[in-house]
């Protein structure tokens, strides 16, 4: 015999797994890292000063 299901479980496992995907998706079409992020203003901050740095005084 098998075992009885609960149906509100198995409603909610998947309005999970189907949130979970969905958020998959955003995260591949939008999203970067905390660490990519870091990296890209570190890079953008280094650019800038060397930038800053060929200005001219006057």
């Amino acid at each position: 015999m098998s075992k009885p299901v609960n149906l509100n479980r198995v409603r909610k496992d998947r309005a999970r797994e189907a949130a979970r995907r969905r958020a998959d998706a955003n995260a591949a079409k939008h999203g970067r890292t905390k660490a990519e992020r870091a990296a890209d203003a570190a890079g953008k901050a280094a650019e800038d000063a060397r930038h800053e740095g060929h200005r001219r005084e006057e």
